[in-house]
């Protein structure tokens, strides 16, 4: 019998497993696929090595850096190799491209190029981000847990930043937006945050809590912008190491098909094979619509809760597009571009598409001489069926992707060795997720996401559609909110104080 079961290795299942190894807990991690690491997982095709989702990290290779993910790392005795590079991209609007810096710096000059006024009313903006990360990363997450013991540890160690969060409290309970129109009047600016927050959230600037864009601002500033050497499948291979080095045990093509509870209780899962295992804890990093609708029975959970979280708002899903190609006479090509086609909604299917070039990193990403191309873009998960019609319409919907990676290698279609497109049906079939969506959309001002705990007792939840959401800094720190709340407060203190 297990002290805990993780049901699914995504970051967050993977952090809240690792942390509970180096606490001491028996830890088992049940992966479907045949590789780890969720929407961060690597896969290889004919010698290119392709991202699955997650592209831009920050702070991998900074000490100081507040990144959740790497106080993890440290504390299991793990790092990653990584390259910095800044600007960290290029948004490529209709009127106009924008070479976007960490550099703050740079990064207003950049802006007053394209509009000067736009540029002076969003220093006011820049300040008040900055203002709210500054009293955010003095409390590490890594000592953070979601229960009630979380207030004698803030109250102990860190009343000092509490104190001077305070003047801070309004942001931390609004809108990007908010802050956003108390400050930004400019068009084209305004439509850039809306820009920045719908690729960190999927969500535009009335959609975002203001201190999740105050984090990663404050990151991408005052931090190193850096690209992990073997993509982000290194990333996982680092949690997988610390897992196991701390006694944890992790089964790939290991599918649950349900958790397994008795009169309240958890008791294990039942895998698809038929066989039992037994915990005392089960965790899983399932969806909140996957793990209540599918790994658990209806009458598991009380009818009005399980109703109105299978009710949670949700982004859809994605176009994907993987590309090896030539890369012959690219030699100043740079790593992340966004290109938004026109003047329509930039969350409108197809208009905003993300673009990754990580072997202008990582040279072994390829084979020599070439370059992997990730590029996606939102796609709703309705009317995909794999019928008669299915190989058009993937290639319809495909056309897109082709045209914004056109915008930055124009003679692209000459320079194509290998190509795989992916449709909403991919992204829910490798990645175990409901109707292939991103994550859980929570406007702000509309509901919180909600914590680790259940109502089912010893059951918890970890990944995107729990506290703080989506995004691998996110998913990383719902991993250790919630392996925190199962250890004792001075354990986690311990961890604390090794950083």
């Amino acid at each position: 019998m297990q002290d805990v079961i993780v049901v699914g290795s995504g970051i967050g299942g993977l952090v809240a497993g690792a942390l509970l190894a180096r606490y001491g807990k028996s830890v088992l991690v049940c992966e479907s696929h045949t590789i780890p690491g969720g929407a961060v997982h690597s896969f290889s095709r004919q010698g290119f090595h392709f991202d699955s989702g997650a592209s831009f990290y920050c702070g991998l290779s900074d000490s100081s850096s507040v990144n959740p993910l790497r106080q993890v790392l440290a504390v299991l005795g793990e790092s990653v190799e990584a390259v910095p590079y800044d600007p960290f991209g290029h948004y490529h609007f209709p009127d106009a491209t924008l070479p976007v810096y960490g550099n703050l710096e740079k990064y207003r000059s950049t802006v007053s190029q394209i509009s000067p006024q736009g540029a002076i009313e969003l220093i006011e903006l820049e300040k008040r981000f900055l203002k709210l990360y500054a009293g955010l990363r003095e409390i590490p997450t890594l000592a953070l847990r979601s229960d009630w013991k979380l207030a004698p540890i803030l109250l102990s160690r860190y009343l000092p930043s509490l104190l001077k969060m305070l003047p801070n409290l309004p942001m931390i309970q609004a809108s990007v937006g908010d802050l956003m129109d108390q400050t930004v009047r400019d068009p084209w600016v305004r439509r850039l945050i809306d820009l920045e927050c719908f690729l960190l959230s999927g969500l535009k600037a009335h959609g975002t809590i203001a201190p999740e864009v105050a984090f990663m601002f404050g990151e991408r500033t005052n931090s190193v912008i850096d690209y992990p050497i073997g993509g982000s499948g290194a990333i996982v291979d680092a949690l997988v190491r610390g897992l196991k080095k701390w006694g944890g045990t992790l089964r790939l093509g290991t599918h649950v098909e349900k958790i397994l509870v008795e009169s309240g209780k958890v008791r294990g899962v039942r895998l698809r094979n038929g066989e039992t295992l037994s915990a005392a804890i089960v965790i899983s990093n399932a969806s909140v619509w996957d793990t209540y609708a599918q790994l658990l029975e209806p009458t598991d959970l009380p009818t009005s809760y399980r109703k109105n979280a299978l009710a949670t708002p949700a982004i859809d899903s994605f176009m994907h597009l993987h590309l090896g190609i030539r890369a012959d006479g690219l030699q100043h090509l740079t790593g992340h571009h966004v290109v938004v086609h026109d003047d329509r909604d930039i969350t409108t299917p197809g208009n905003t598409c993300m673009i990754s070039i990580p072997s202008v990193w990582d040279e072994n990403l390829a084979p020599s001489g070439h370059h992997v191309v990730h590029t996606y873009t939102l796609e709703p998960f309705a009317d995909w069926t794999r019928n008669a019609e299915y190989e058009q319409k993937k290639w319809a919907r495909s056309q897109p992707l082709y045209r914004a990676v056109e915008r930055v290698i124009p003679d692209l279609k000459d320079r194509i060795v290998l190509e795989l497109v992916g449709t909403p049906l991919t992204h829910a079939r490798y990645l175990r997720r409901y109707q292939g969506t991103y994550g859980a959309g929570i406007p702000a001002g509309q509901g919180l996401f909600p914590s680790c705990h259940t109502p089912i007792e010893n059951l918890y939840r970890v990944g995107d559609s729990t506290m703080p959401g989506i995004g691998v800094p996110a998913v990383a720190a719902s991993g250790i909110l919630c392996a925190n709340t199962l250890v004792d407060p001075a354990q986690t203190l311990e961890l604390v104080d090794l950083l």
